[in-house]
């Protein structure tokens, strides 16, 4: 005798139910909608390594050094908040330098490359008179001179070929400005800026201006620690 079939025979099963799935796109459709969405987020990251902490109004100053190189081919502008005033944090500014307080920020990689950097954990009496016309080295053989020296306020820094060599493809400031910040703290602005000598500059100075990102954010980060823990410990007296 054959079997009534049961109500559940009767209903579609729950595949039966769901619509064919979509055929899998391409894989070269794949890669080039990824290879396109990174293409559209560089110029977003771009700016935000050029701008890293700044405000618009930092990025609008008129800073100390700008008129040296009036007309720039880029400009970079970093900035760090810090709860001290500028004086508790000008003494970490003077003493940069490779051989002198260091940069505050990767040794360990600057050293793999030769530049025998070491940054100090203290402000260094000796080291505070710079004045215009000093050298501040990046790496023994590679040197910048003081341009601007605003004790408190200002370091200004400007690149130069080695006494004989010929002419870098570049010209280039780097400025370290004390602005007042809140509740009597200080905002330090950090300003690059590029003046290309050669039309083939900007293959070079994109890349380094990655790399100076990565090295100027730590840089901040270490400036502003070593002042706020300073300052936390001795500060200066008033007046």
């Amino acid at each position: 005798m054959a079997r009534l079939p049961r109500p559940s025979d009767l209903l579609p099963r729950p595949n039966e139910l769901l619509p064919p799935p979509p055929p899998k796109p391409p894989r070269r459709t794949v890669v080039a909608a990824i290879a396109f969405a990174a293409g559209a987020s560089l110029p977003l990251l771009r700016t935000w390594m050029l701008t890293f902490g700044s405000t618009e109004d930092e990025l609008d100053a008129a800073l100390p050094g700008d008129a040296i190189l009036a007309k720039p081919d880029l400009v970079a502008t970093r900035t760090v908040g810090i709860t001290v005033p500028p004086a508790a944090v000008w003494p970490w500014v003077a003493q940069l330098g490779q051989g002198r307080g260091g940069f505050y920020s990767y040794d360990e990689l600057e050293n793999l490359v030769g530049c025998d950097i070491h940054s100090a954990d203290r402000i260094m009496p000796e080291l505070q008179d710079i004045a215009v016309g000093d050298e501040v080295h990046l790496a023994p053989p590679v040197a910048l001179e003081a341009v601007v020296v605003e004790p408190g306020r200002a370091l200004v820094l400007r690149g130069a070929a080695a006494p004989g060599a010929d002419a870098p493809p570049y010209d280039f400031t780097w400025a370290f400005v004390l602005r007042p910040g809140r509740d009597g703290g200080t905002r330090l602005v950090v300003r690059e800026r590029y003046l290309y000598r050669a039309g083939w500059a900007r293959l070079l100075v994109e890349p380094v201006s990655v790399v100076s990102w990565f090295m100027s954010q730590k840089m901040l980060r270490g400036i502003r620690d070593r002042a706020q823990a300073a300052y936390r410990w001795s500060p200066p007296p008033e007046g």
